[in-house]
C-alpha cells in the first residue's frame, strides 16, 4: 500500500463541503468589497521568492520546495501568494487599468516542508487578498474589515486583531541601526540563523522561534520608538480608521512578520479561544511598498492578507461552531421490477436537470434495501416506481419528514417534487 506523503492531508466527503461553505463564505465577501479573483501556477521560478520574500527569511532558507525542471531551470512551488499576484500584476501590466487600486483575491494550495503540527501542513490552503495601486491608509483598514468579515461571518467570537507599523525605508534603517547595536555585543548566545540575520535583516532576529525567550528579546529597542513623522502619521490614520469601522485591536510593537516585503502597516488575527494550541496566528498581513518594483514594475504601493483554511477550521472547532452544511438528496427513486429501473434512468437525470439533487439505486438492492440507502442519504423523497405503476403512468411519493405518501402522475412528478421541496 503506498500511504500519503507526510503533512499532507486528504479531504474526504462530509468534510469537503466545509471548505466549500467557508471558500463561497469568503469569494461572496470578497465579491461585496469589489475584489475580483486571480488564479496563478502552482509553481514560479525559483527567483521570484528569492527576490520577493527575502533571501534570509525562513521560508527561502529551509522550507521551499525547489526543483530543476528538464531544461535546468530553478522552478519552487509556491510557498506563499503575494508574490505570485504581485508578479502576474507586472508581467500583465495591470498597472494600466483605467480602474484603480487594482483588488485581487486568491485561494488556493502552497507549499512549505515545515515540521507538521496540529493544524500546520506541508501542502495547505490559503486564501488571500491583495490591493494594490493606493497609499491611502483607509485600504489598509478596509483589507483588515476584509478579514475579520469573514470570520465573523462563520460565527467566531474569540478573535484578536494585534497590529504594528514597521514604519518606511528611512525609519527601518534607524530601527535596523539600533538592533544591530542591541543584539551584537551578546549574539554569540543565539542560535545560528539570528547571528546570519544580524547584518542581513537584524528584524528577522524579533521572529525567532528558537530564541524568543532570550531576555535580549523582550528589552530590544521598538520599531515604534523610530518611526519618522510621516510614518506616524500613517499609522495613527489606520488606528483611527479601525476604530470608526468599530474594529478592537491591540498595538503589539513585537508583531514584524515572517517575509521581508512588509513596511508600514502589519497585522495578524489571532483565536482566543481555550485549547486552540500554542499557535493562535490565523491570518496574517500587512503593506508592502517597494515588491512591485523590487519584481520590475513601476513605482506602487500594496496591502494584503492571507488566512489559512485549516487553521479556521481548527478555530471554529474550537469554539464549537458547526457549519450549516445541508448534504441531503432532494429526492430518491427506487425501482422495483426491471421496466421501472430502466425508467428511473431518465427519471433521475430529469430530477438533476430541473436542479434537484436526485439518486438512485446502482446495485440492485431490494426496496428495503434502496430505502436504508435512501435514509443514509437523509433524502427528502423517496420516489417508488414498480412495472405496475410504470403501466399506470404514475408513481408513488412519500414524504420522509411526514410519513406521508401521495400518488402523482408521471407527467407532473418533476414539478411535483420541485413545488414541495422548495
Amino acid at each position: 500500500m503506498v500511504n500519503i506523503p507526510r503533512g499532507t492531508q486528504d479531504i474526504l466527503p462530509g468534510n469537503v463541503e466545509k471548505w466549500q461553505y467557508i471558500e463561497e463564505k469568503a469569494r461572496d465577501i470578497c465579491k461585496r468589497f469589489n475584489y475580483k479573483e486571480i488564479r496563478t501556477p502552482i509553481f514560479e521560478h525559483t527567483e521570484l521568492f528569492l527576490r520577493s520574500v527575502g533571501e534570509t527569511t525562513d521560508i527561502v532558507t529551509k522550507e521551499m520546495y525547489t526543483f530543476e525542471d528538464r531544461g535546468e531551470r530553478s522552478l519552487t512551488l509556491r510557498p506563499e501568494g503575494t508574490a505570485a499576484v504581485v508578479r502576474s500584476y507586472v508581467e500583465n501590466k495591470m498597472f494600466g487599468n483605467p480602474t484603480q487600486p487594482t483588488k485581487l483575491y486568491y485561494s488556493g494550495p502552497m507549499f512549505r516542508y515545515e515540521r507538521p503540527q496540529a493544524g500546520r501542513f506541508r501542502q495547505f490552503v490559503q486564501f488571500g487578498v491583495e490591493a494594490l495601486g493606493s497609499n491611502d491608509p483607509a485600504i489598509d483598514a478596509e483589507v483588515i474589515a476584509l478579514a475579520m468579515e469573514i470570520y465573523q461571518s462563520l460565527g467566531l467570537k474569540k478573535l484578536k486583531l494585534v497590529i504594528n507599523s514597521l514604519g518606511d525605508v528611512s525609519s527601518r534603517s534607524a530601527h535596523r541601526d539600533a538592533l544591530i547595536a542591541h543584539f551584537s555585543p551578546r549574539i554569540d548566545e543565539f542560535c545560528s540563523d539570528c547571528r546570519s540575520r544580524l547584518e542581513k535583516n537584524p528584524m528577522r532576529i524579533l521572529d525567532c522561534k528558537k530564541d524568543r525567550d532570550h531576555e535580549l528579546m523582550h528589552s530590544a529597542p521598538s520599531i515604534l520608538e523610530y518611526l519618522n513623522e510621516e510614518s506616524s502619521e500613517y499609522f495613527n490614520k489606520v488606528k483611527s480608521y479601525l476604530t470608526d469601522l468599530q474594529i478592537e485591536f491591540e498595538v503589539d510593537s513585537g508583531l514584524v512578520r515572517g517575509l521581508d516585503y512588509y513596511n508600514h502597516t502589519a497585522f495578524e488575527i489571532m483565536s482566543d479561544a481555550e485549547g486552540f494550541g500554542a499557535i493562535t496566528t490565523l491570518c496574517g498581513g500587512g503593506r508592502y511598498n517597494g515588491l512591485v518594483e523590487g519584481l520590475g514594475g513601476p513605482e506602487t504601493p500594496g496591502i494584503g492578507f492571507a488566512l489559512s483554511i485549516e487553521r479556521l477550521l481548527a478555530a471554529l472547532n474550537a469554539e464549537g461552531i458547526e457549519l450549516p452544511v445541508e448534504e441531503r438528496v432532494d429526492c430518491y427513486v427506487a425501482a422495483i421490477g426491471e421496466a421501472a429501473s430502466v425508467k428511473s434512468v431518465s427519471l433521475v437525470n430529469e430530477l438533476r436537470k430541473a436542479g434537484l439533487i436526485a439518486e438512485k439505486d446502482y446495485l440492485n438492492k431490494k426496496v428495503k434495501g434502496q430505502f436504508k440507502a435512501a435514509d443514509r442519504l437523509q433524502a427528502k423523497f423517496v420516489a417508488i416506481l414498480g412495472d405496475e405503476e410504470l403501466e399506470r403512468n404514475v408513481i408513488n411519493v412519500k414524504n420522509m419528514e411526514t410519513g406521508n405518501q401521495e400518488e402523482v402522475q408521471l407527467e407532473k412528478f418533476i414539478a411535483y417534487i420541485l413545488e414541495k421541496s422548495h
